[in-house]
């Protein structure tokens, strides 16, 4: 499952959208696997959600400065920062459209609604990664180290993410933070929300398709402003 996110977190111009609507397929049949052997049930659906994505999180492609500068040509600072929202933006945007054309195909065929829910949760995944992948990156453009190793550093980024704020390097513990009850808590809840808001691709006749990325886009761009904000408190950039 974290190599087929890792495919539908990369840049929109090496993933075609028939492309993506084959991998979310597939993570969604992957995620539908894992419910059954977990016996994830209604109840205990969001617990199976944030355990899935916490093993996720360490696997993303996270970008260092130098590899961002040479992705987006040459940019720096908060130019270099507004491209990365325009991007993330962008291929959450995607991932709602895809999800809407396909909940449109499961309309005309009503038995594969079956398989609504697992594509749902394979969505609010993707758009959780895509999202802390942004959080991570915004970190180095901002120049805000987030000490630790590799789990370590995924932690504090699905933490920041799930609060909609930057990491703050000065508060204690931020190197080695872990996901005690309340941190998995906020977690729980937010892949909840936004697993709320994929629902809406379930509209028929691709009206989920518009609504979906439209939401998706909009969220992901607040989500930048709050942990821009943050970032900027702690290390200003200087102007373009």
């Amino acid at each position: 499952m974290a190599g087929l996110v890792g495919k539908l977190v990369a840049p929109g111009e090496t993933t075609d959208r028939a492309e993506r609507r084959r991998l979310l397929g597939r993570l969604g049949a992957s995620l539908a696997e894992s419910a059954r052997r977990a016996r994830a049930s209604k109840v205990g659906r969001g617990r199976w959600m944030a355990d899935v994505f916490m093993n996720i999180a360490p696997r993303l492609p996270i970008r260092d400065l130098a590899t961002l500068k040479e992705h987006h040509y040459g940019l720096t600072g908060e130019q270099l920062a507004d491209d990365l929202v325009r991007t993330a933006g962008k291929a959450t945007m995607a991932v709602g459209a895809v999800g809407g054309a396909v909940a449109a195909a499961e309309f005309v065929a009503p038995p594969l609604l079956l398989s609504a829910p697992a594509q749902i949760v394979a969505e609010t995944l993707v758009v959780a990664a895509i999202e802390v992948k942004l959080i991570a990156e915004l970190h180095e453009v901002y120049g805000v180290s987030v000490p630790g190793n590799g789990t370590q550093r995924a932690t504090a980024f699905t933490l920041a993410w799930s609060r909609q704020r930057g990491v703050n390097p000065l508060a204690p513990g931020s190197a080695t933070v872990a996901l005690g009850t309340a941190a998995k808590t906020a977690l729980r809840n937010r892949l909840m929300r936004t697993l709320g808001r994929n629902l809406t691709t379930l509209g028929p006749f691709l009206t989920g398709a518009v609504a979906g990325g439209a939401l998706n886009r909009a969220a992901t761009r607040r989500l930048a402003e709050a942990v821009r904000a943050d970032l900027r408190r702690h290390r200003p950039l200087p102007p373009a």
